[in-house]
């Protein structure tokens, strides 16, 4: 792959509006800082896609800007009774991220239900399933283990219910209730472990 084949973060002129300054909640100040906090998250969104995926990128999609990651399946703890319990990928040969941010400044966006359906090139659905979200020393975002038929272009649907959480601003607040679908075609997915 090629620096110019590299998918991209969208930048700020890609993104949607800024907050709007005219609230008593945020002072232009604050509403700065959100925004340097969202361009320094899509520079580890853009290394992220840049270094992992094989194909998706980024897209706008209500709300939200919506990249996607393939890299190989691999292992992660989970909280087992109160523990961190390591756990391999099984017979996962894929391992599928989805980061989600917020159109107008680019910050992560937590605590949402994003589902994905990957398709093959024939358009059959090799599944569809939630993908919680993950703590990662790069970049929060919601991933899963898949396993996927074998190498190939895959298209991935991706859906995003209404967030559940409250938000403060009665100027800015009014967001993130739609439900929002992207898709990414072509998506190369290269099977195996690490």
């Amino acid at each position: 792959m090629t620096e110019s084949e590299v998918p991209k973060a969208m930048t700020a002129n890609d993104k949607g509006p800024p907050m709007d300054p005219d609230t008593q909640e945020a002072s232009p100040r604050q509403l700065q800082a959100a925004r340097a906090q969202g361009d320094t998250f899509g520079r580890a969104v853009e290394m992220m896609i840049g270094s992992a995926t094989l194909g998706g990128g980024e897209q706008r999609a209500g709300d939200y800007l919506v990249a996607v990651a393939v890299e190989l399946a691999e292992g992660m703890y989970e909280l087992d009774r109160g523990a961190l319990v390591w756990r391999e990928p099984g017979d996962a040969n894929a391992h599928l991220e989805i980061i989600v941010r917020d159109s107008g400044d680019g910050r992560f966006v937590p605590g949402l239900s994003v589902w994905v359906t990957v398709i093959d090139d024939e358009g059959h659905e090799v599944g569809d399933r939630v993908h919680p979200m993950f703590w990662h020393p790069l970049a929060y975002h919601y991933g899963h283990n898949w396993r996927v038929p074998k190498d190939g272009h895959y298209s991935l649907r991706v859906r995003i219910d209404p967030a559940g959480f409250p938000r403060h601003d009665r100027v800015n607040g009014r967001r993130f209730v739609a439900p929002v679908e992207v898709e990414f075609r072509d998506v190369l997915i290269v099977t195996g472990q690490r």
